[in-house]
């Protein structure tokens, strides 16, 4: 894990996690605005096979706005990236970026307090998916 990335791993298969990682968010309040499917597009425009991985681009509609109010240039940074993909062990991590990184880059205090309500809800999906795991 990066200091810019919430990260767990599961041992359930990937089609499965997604599906979960969805749901988590959803829960959450996150809606799944961009889906980049890694491994399609890799096999696509390089002709290369990578193991399997989606980029989830999520958002919370209350939260963007908040932050794009205080500072437009956030956009950037939206939607919260959340990546689905199988590591060397055939077991599958879901990494999501951290709102923190954010809060970092803008020294704001309504920009940290939406950071700070990100990080709970994605922290709290991500930790979703290691208890619904152990249930599996």
């Amino acid at each position: 894990m990066s200091d810019y990335t919430m990260s767990v791993t599961v041992d359930r298969p990937y089609d499965e996690t997604v599906t979960a990682v969805r749901a988590a968010l959803q829960t959450q309040g996150f809606g799944v605005l961009t889906e980049i499917d890694v491994r399609a597009t890799m096999k696509a425009k390089l002709d290369v096979d990578v193991p399997a991985q989606v980029i989830l681009g999520a958002c919370r509609p209350e939260l963007a706005h908040r932050a794009l109010t205080a500072t437009p240039s956030l956009g950037a940074m939206l939607p919260c990236n959340v990546v689905v993909r199988t590591d060397d062990d055939g077991r599958t991590v879901v990494e999501a970026i951290d709102p923190d990184a954010m809060a970092r880059l803008e020294d704001s205090p309504v920009v940290r307090e939406v950071a700070t309500e990100a990080r709970q809800r994605l922290r709290a999906a991500l930790d979703a998916l290691v208890v619904a795991g152990a249930e599996a």
